[in-house]
């Protein structure tokens, strides 16, 4: 089951319930995925799944894979990054009862000085396991892109650039069935700007999660029958485990700041470099949502942004009182979805909302540059129905610039009138009052 016909890409429609993308991806045809929307009631994602249940995956005519590049980050740093294995031991899994501790995989991501190789987007058997089963509902056969040469921006392990002094945080979270490595481009561009964003994978959520010992952990199977009451659970579950692996990461991240060491080996710099007094939290689709229960549940939370994603759980009528920005795709309203209109009158901090013009769901993730770069060779993949038709530089600017901003604003106390009203850098961009 993969990212793309699984998740809870909370894209529009999905209610405070928790109505979402989740499907079977042999079984969606475009005549049975209409059924599903209309027995749950706009299932959020709704085209991207028809299209990936019901179109054969294309493949290049060339020999070679289609090698693909994500944008170099805008900020005044380069780049660091490493991964860590995390271990909590004071809770079983919460998906799978009999494991009695909860795995995780994070990355910290930060303003780095001196060199060292590249960090890959994808851990190699995470990238060949996206490539069998990830990237074919996408459109995009087994093989046609060269997904594990892919690199990001960042160097392994390089040392903490003391220039950037204390550090704010940002905690990032994918959609669901996302992996963390989804979010890079917005990602890295926050830690050029000087902060340590925390990227998380929700092991056995997330289609693959690639453990150290190449060791790659597999997405649960769902469930046989997924009936609109069914989906709504799943989504629960998947929201209260995010929910749990975000405050013990968070925990793990302030234990740092104290200077004291966590999961494996840290880049030079790293003890002490958090700032835990200054702390954000960023998700796309369902990491939008659980972003903003966190907000509103978690004091250590000063800001939160949501990128497209609809609300599950009690934050849906409840709101929140900390800062919060929401990025939506072009037909994603309060208007055609009801935990957004319910989030925004319940909300009685600073909040804004912005829509891209012409952007889709995926717009939001890493998808919106690299897909654009295959659909060049391979003109059948369905570009417009995952990322739009917004240009997709202007999108990752946009995304990075406001983002940026957001928390700039709000958790260095950095003044910004791009919120005061339209820019016309971002024609795109429409500030909804």
């Amino acid at each position: 089951m993969s990212f793309v016909t699984k998740n809870a890409d909370l894209a529009f429609g999905a209610t405070a319930a928790g109505s979402s993308t989740v499907s079977r991806r042999a079984a969606v045809s475009r005549r049975a995925a209409s059924a599903v929307s209309k027995a749950a009631g706009k299932v959020a994602g709704l085209a991207v799944l028809v299209l990936a249940g019901s179109l054969p995956a294309a493949s290049a005519d060339a020999g070679s894979p289609i090698g693909v590049s994500l944008p170099a980050p805008g900020g005044p740093y380069p780049v660091g990054t490493v991964a860590m294995r995390l271990v909590d031991r004071s809770r079983p899994d919460p998906l799978v009862a009999a494991k009695p501790y909860r795995e995780l995989i994070i990355s910290l991501w930060y303003p780095a000085a001196g060199g060292g190789p590249l960090a890959p987007h994808m851990a190699p058997l995470a990238a060949a396991d996206w490539d069998r089963h990830s990237a074919p509902p996408l459109g995009i056969a087994k093989g046609t892109v060269a997904w594990a040469a892919t690199r990001t921006q960042a160097r392994v392990g390089a040392p903490v650039e003391p220039r950037a002094g204390k550090l704010p945080v940002v905690l990032f979270g994918s959609g669901d069935g996302g992996p963390r490595t989804l979010g890079t481009t917005l990602v890295e561009d926050l830690a050029s700007r000087g902060y340590l964003v925390v990227t998380v994978d929700h092991t056995y959520e997330a289609d693959q999660v690639e453990f150290p010992g190449r060791r790659l952990v597999r997405a649960l199977p769902l469930p046989a029958k997924l009936t609109p009451k069914v989906i709504a659970k799943l989504l629960a579950k998947h929201s209260r485990a995010r929910l749990a692996d975000m405050r013990y990461v968070l925990d793990q991240v302030t234990a740092l700041a104290h200077g004291r060491p966590i999961g494996g080996k840290l880049p030079k710099g790293m003890l002490g470099a958090p700032d835990a007094s200054r702390v954000g939290v960023l998700g796309q689709s369902l990491g939008g949502s659980v972003a903003a229960q966190l907000t509103r549940d978690d004091t250590r939370v000063d800001a939160g942004v949501n990128l497209d994603g609809a609300y599950v759980g009690p934050v849906a009528t409840r709101g929140v009182t900390r800062p919060f920005l929401q990025l939506a795709a072009e037909t994603h309203t309060r208007d055609s979805e009801p935990s957004w209109k319910s989030f925004w009158r319940a909300s009685t901090g600073w909040k804004r909302e912005l829509r891209f013009k012409g952007a889709a769901h995926g717009s939001f993730t890493d998808l919106q540059p690299l897909l654009p770069q295959i659909a060049a060779k391979l003109p059948t993949v369905p570009l417009a129905d995952y990322v739009g038709t917004i240009n997709p530089g202007r999108s990752v600017a946009a995304q990075r610039a406001y983002v940026g901003a957001f928390f700039d604003l709000h958790l260095r106390g950095k003044p910004t009138r791009l919120f005061a009203g339209p820019d016309t850098r971002f024609p795109e961009v429409s500030l909804i009052p």
